[in-house]
């Protein structure tokens, strides 16, 4: 019977430097995507998804996190004395939403190490890895689309997306052939090798891992025996490259929008079309827009 994946972790102790001065005192996770920080979307996925542990890598300048994950007995106190009831409820849903666990990582040392870090929490079984800088818009949930490849093949998965030639050195490229799946032959891929960042000319293909993960246990051993790189970070990519020595690895083309909110332009779309997207807010956004002399 392959192990059902209960658990997923939220690494959240980079510095975020794209966003500065936003992030010199504030995590970039909690940047709010209209009215609701970035690692909330993250983690309603997952719980959607069936996950049913969070585990959230933190470092410093992040117990805004963890505030906002707890519950708040003040708020709540002024928000049920003034009778705001739909507010006091939104509170309440998030210290509410799912089981959390914290861990820190005293230094951003790459992906790798940051998943290193959960190890003693993950414990020997499947975890997912969720990157809460990709918002991803989707009907299915994007890390479900993740397990139910998992759940068909037994072994570790990585979403993947067809990037533009020019964007290729920004992300971790896989060479892969299409295997058959549910039917279809478009969307799932056998994994043969990863390059992190390489230059187009040296890509094997223009399909990029994104930040959505399952991972079997195995993937520890990996990471403690790739070492740091030549910056001195222990990449995650290197480390899936040294777990397909010995298991097989799967990607999968999903389905949905993703945006980049790790990024400014990235960031600023997502805030565009997901304020368009609300019913409170959608239509005198649209209109307002439309008054633009753009």
């Amino acid at each position: 019977m392959i192990p059902k994946v209960r658990k997923a972790v939220f690494p959240a102790a980079g510095l975020g430097t794209r966003f500065l001065p936003a992030t010199k005192a504030q995590p970039k996770e909690m940047l709010p995507l209209v009215d609701k920080p970035l690692i909330q979307y993250a983690v309603e996925e997952a719980k959607q998804s069936g996950i049913q542990n969070i585990i959230i890598v933190t470092g410093r300048n992040k117990s805004s996190i963890e505030d906002h994950f707890d519950v708040s007995y003040e708020l709540e106190h002024e928000l049920r004395k003034k009778d705001k009831t739909d507010l006091l409820r939104i509170v309440q849903e998030i210290s509410d939403l799912i089981d959390v666990a914290y861990v820190r990582q005293k230094e951003a040392l790459g992906l790798g190490h940051a998943v290193l870090r959960a190890r003693e929490l993950v414990g020997p079984e499947p975890f997912a890895v969720v990157l809460s800088d990709d918002v991803i818009d989707s009907e299915v949930p994007c890390l479900r689309q993740l397990l139910d490849v998992y759940e068909y093949f037994g072994a570790s998965v990585v979403a993947l997306m067809e990037v533009p030639e020019a964007s290729i050195p920004a992300y971790g490229i896989v060479a892969a052939e299409p295997v058959e799946h549910n039917g279809t032959n478009d969307r799932v891929y056998r994994i043969r090798n990863l390059v992190e960042k390489p230059k187009p000319e040296q890509a094997p293909s223009r399909l990029a891992i994104i930040g959505r993960y399952v991972l079997t246990p195995e993937i520890f051993a990996s990471i403690e025996a790739i070492g740091p790189g030549a910056i001195g970070e222990i990449q995650l990519t290197d480390a899936l490259r040294h777990l397909l020595r010995s298991r097989p690895i799967y990607g999968y083309r999903f389905e949905g929008r993703r945006y980049d909110a790790g990024d400014k332009l990235g960031f600023l779309q997502a805030t565009v079309e997901y304020a368009l997207r609300r019913e409170d807010l959608g239509a005198p956004f649209r209109q307002y827009l439309k008054s633009l002399d753009l």
